[in-house]
């Protein structure tokens, strides 16, 4: 066998964490931008928050994608 075929690919695993970083940030200017400012954050930042847990939902398939990959 090749080592392209053992290797698994980590694509998808850099994408969701990078995701879910995005989102972990957006959540935590959620809290800043009143603290500093005296406005409240805009509908863009809570959008954005949705990245987080469309990060999680990606690792999560990325973690049942490399399990059943093993198992063969």
């Amino acid at each position: 066998m090749s080592a392209a075929v053992d290797k698994p690919n980590n694509a998808l695993l850099h994408v969701a964490l990078a995701l879910f970083v995005v989102g972990l940030v957006a959540i935590a200017a959620i809290f800043v931008v009143p603290a500093v400012s005296e406005r409240e954050p805009g509908l863009p930042l809570y959008l954005i928050a949705l990245a987080a847990p469309a990060g999680f939902l990606l690792a999560l398939v990325f973690t049942l994608r490399s399990g059943r990959r093993a198992r063969r």
